[in-house]
C-alpha cells in the first residue's frame, strides 16, 4: 500500500524530490519534535539536532572504523544517520552539516557520510582556505578535512554560477561561511552574497535556505576576526543554539568547540558588556575540547582560573542544566599530558552542574547517546531509566526506531512510554488526557512500571 510521506508544517519541499520518512515503516512516535542527541564516538564530537521530521543538523562527526565492530562501545555515527534520516529522491538527506573546525576528531567520517547522504548546506569557517594557502595540497589535513574543504569550495563556485545565471542555488550546493579572516578577499567565498556569511554577533534561523525560526536560532559566538591566525581549536566555531517548542518552551545548549580559557572569556565578557547575555545560556553545555582543563586551569601552572566556572554557573538556565562531556571516560587520575578528558576538568564541572560523559553514561560498558528534548512540558534530558525501558517497550511493541533506535526520545514527544498500555496493532487508542506528560510522565511511568525508582543493573542498549 502507497501512503503519502509525511510533512513537516512550514517545510518546503527541496527542488527535485519529496521528502519521506526514512527507515522503513514509520509512525507519529519515531522522531522527538525538537532535540539534540550526543553519540558516544570516545574523544571526539557528534552531535545531531532534530528540528522536526525532514529537518536534521549534524554538528561535527567523528565516526572511527573500529565503531563498525558490535564488541566495540562507540557508535558509527554515519550508519545511524543513513538510517534515521528522512529522503529525497530516494537518499538520505540531511539538512545541515556545520564543522566546527578541521581536526580529525570533529570530521572523521564526513567523506563517507557526503557519499550516503545528499547534505542540503555546509556550515564552514574560513579557517581551512587560510590553511590551503600554505598547503595547497592539504598536508597537514586529515582525508576527511580534505574532502570537507573540496566539497566547500564546489559550493561556493555552484552559488556564483547559479546567481550569475539567475537561479536560485540547489538545494545540495549551499554553504555559508561563518566568520571573517583577514585574508579573506583572496578566497573566491568573499564574493558571496551576505546571504551565504555569517559570524560573531549574528543568528542563523534559516536551514537549508527554509525559515526555521519558529523552532531555532543558532546565535553565532566565534570565531573571531582576530583570531583568524591562531592554532585551529581557537578559530572554534562556537554557538548558543536555541530549540523552541510551539508551546513557547525552549530548550538551549551552548556548544564552545575546541575552544581554551581565553577565547571563551572573550565571548563571556564580550556578551556581558553588550547587554546580551540571555546568548550565553544553557540547558546543555558540551563541555569545550571534550572536558579539557585548558577551559579552567593555567596552561603551564595548573592555576585555577575560576572566573570561567563563575561564568557558566551563572548563566546555566537553573539547577537541572547539564554539562556534556564528548570523551572517552573520565580517568580517576590522568597522568602529565593525559588530557582532554581530564579529572580535574571533570571535578570542576561538577561543582556546578551534572556532568554525563558520552563514552560512560550510563554505564562505560554500554554507552547510549545521551538525548536533550524540548516537548510543550519541559526542556530536558532523558534518564537513564527512561531509556533502558522504552528501549526494552519497544523492542516488542513498536517499529525500529530512527536516530539509532532512541526509542526513549521519540516516547517522550509522542507520550507513549512504558507502563502507558500502548494499544496493540489494530487496537483502538485509548483516552489519555489523564495520563502524565512530557519528561515528568517519563519519570512517573518508570517508576509505574518499576514499582521503585531504581536504575536497572543491566542497560538495555538502543544505540546499536
Amino acid at each position: 500500500m502507497t501512503t503519502e510521506p509525511k510533512m513537516h508544517p512550514g517545510i518546503p519541499v527541496p527542488p527535485g524530490g519529496v521528502r519521506e520518512s526514512g527507515g522503513g515503516a514509520m509512525n507519529d512516535n519515531e522522531l522527538p519534535e525538537l532535540g539534540a542527541v550526543f553519540w558516544p564516538v570516545g574523544i571526539g564530537d557528534s552531535t545531531t539536532l532534530v528540528l522536526g521530521d525532514d529537518v536534521v543538523v549534524q554538528i561535527d562527526l567523528h565516526d572511527m572504523d573500529k565503531a563498525d565492530d558490535d564488541t566495540n562501545p562507540e557508535v558509527p555515527v554515519v550508519d545511524r544517520l543513513v538510517e534515521a534520516l528522512p529522503t529525497v529522491d530516494d537518499r538520505p538527506y540531511l539538512s545541515v552539516f556545520a564543522l566546527t573546525h578541521a581536526d580529525k576528531d570533529h570530521c572523521l567520517g564526513f567523506a563517507d557520510l557526503l557519499e550516503k547522504a545528499t547534505i542540503g548546506e555546509l556550515w564552514a569557517t574560513p579557517r581551512l582556505w587560510r590553511e590551503y594557502i600554505n598547503a595547497p595540497d592539504g598536508e597537514g589535513l586529515c582525508p576527511d578535512a580534505q574532502a570537507f574543504q573540496r566539497e566547500a569550495e564546489r559550493r561556493v563556485a555552484a552559488i556564483k554560477a547559479a546567481l550569475a545565471g539567475g537561479r536560485a542555488p540547489a538545494h545540495g550546493d549551499r554553504i555559508i561561511i561563518i566568520g571573517y579572516d583577514t585574508e579573506q578577499e583572496q578566497h573566491a567565498y568573499s564574493e558571496l552574497p551576505a546571504e551565504f556569511k555569517s559570524g560573531p554577533g549574528h543568528e542563523i534561523s534559516m536551514v537549508d535556505g527554509v525559515d526555521c525560526s519558529d523552532r531555532f536560532r543558532a546565535f553565532i559566538h566565534a570565531p573571531f576576526a582576530a583570531d583568524c591566525a591562531e592554532e585551529r581549536n581557537d578559530t572554534s566555531l562556537a554557538m548558543q543554539i536555541t530549540l523552541t517548542h510551539g508551546s513557547g518552551t525552549a530548550g538551549r545548549l551552548l556548544l564552545l568547540g575546541d575552544l581554551a580559557h581565553d577565547t571563551i572569556m572573550k565571548i563571556i565578557d564580550y556578551s556581558e558588556d553588550h547587554d546580551r547575555a540571555e546568548t550565553l545560556e544553557w540547558d546543555v553545555l558540551l563541555a569545550a575540547h571534550h572536558c579539557s582543563k585548558k577551559v579552567m586551569y593555567e596552561t603551564g601552572t595548573d592555576r585555577l582560573l575560576q572566573d570561567v566556572l563563575d561564568a557558566f554557573e551563572r548563566h546555566a538556565v537553573d539547577a537541572s542544566a547539564v554539562v556534556v562531556a564528548s570523551s572517552a571516560p573520565i580517568p580517576g587520575l590522568n597522568h602529565v599530558g593525559d588530557n582532554p578528558p581530564h579529572r580535574k576538568a571533570a571535578n570542576r564541572y561538577e561543582e556546578i552542574a551534572e556532568l554525563r560523559c558520552t563514552m560512560s553514561w550510563p554505564s562505560t560498558d554500554a554507552p547510549e547517546p545521551i538525548v536533550f528534548l524540548v516537548d510543550e512540558h519541559d526542556a530536558g534530558m532523558l534518564s537513564a531509566q527512561s531509556i533502558e525501558l522504552a528501549a526494552a517497550e519497544t523492542a516488542t511493541a513498536m517499529t525500529p526506531m530512527r536516530l539509532g533506535r532512541v526509542a526513549a526520545a521519540a516516547a517522550v514527544v509522542a507520550g507513549d512510554v512504558a507502563g502507558w498500555d500502548w494499544p496493540g496493532p489494530g487496537e483502538p487508542e485509548g483516552d489519555d488526557s489523564d495520563r502524565p506528560q512530557g519528561l515528568e510522565g517519563v519519570r512517573e511511568a518508570v517508576v509505574t512500571d518499576r514499582g521503585e525508582p531504581t536504575p536497572p543493573q543491566t542497560p538495555v542498549t538502543f544505540g546499536r
